[in-house]
Formats: structure tokens, C-alpha cells, sequence
């Protein structure tokens, strides 16, 4: 029984030297691949509502507006 464990223990060694030894092999052989983020550098991206300069124009409008309604003034338009 003891035997047989020890062979399948050094079976189960071998086979994944080999492996090992395979995969390097193949990541050798193949060139780098290139670091890619999910967005190129420099371009525009709205992180969030308050970094967007459209939201945050539309915010204003709507708050000035308000205050018109409130003071009872007509609209500008």
C-alpha cells in the first residue's frame, strides 16, 4: 500500500514538471503581449454627475430657474 502511494506521488511529480516545464516553453516562444487599459490614456471620462460640465451647467440652470419661480420673476426666455 505504501508502495503504491509513493508511485503516485512521484507520478503526480513528474507530471506536473513536465507541465511546468511545457507552459514556459510556450510563453517563451510567444512575444509579450501589450498592457491595455480599459480606455485609452487621455481620452474623457465622466467619473461621476459632478465632473460632468453639461450636469453640472444643467444644475445651475434648474437652481436659477427656481429661484425665479420663487421670487415670482417671469422667465428670461
Amino acid at each position: 500500500m505504501g508502495k503504491a502511494v509513493l508511485l503516485v506521488a512521484l507520478l503526480a511529480l513528474v507530471i506536473y514538471a513536465l507541465l511546468r516545464f511545457w507552459e514556459k516553453r510556450k510563453a517563451a516562444r510567444q512575444p509579450p503581449r501589450p498592457h491595455r487599459h480599459p480606455q485609452a490614456p487621455g481620452s474623457r471620462r465622466t467619473i461621476a454627475p459632478d465632473d460632468d460640465a453639461d450636469f453640472l451647467r444643467d444644475l445651475e440652470r434648474k437652481r436659477r430657474r427656481q429661484k425665479r419661480e420663487q421670487r415670482g420673476e417671469p422667465d428670461a426666455k
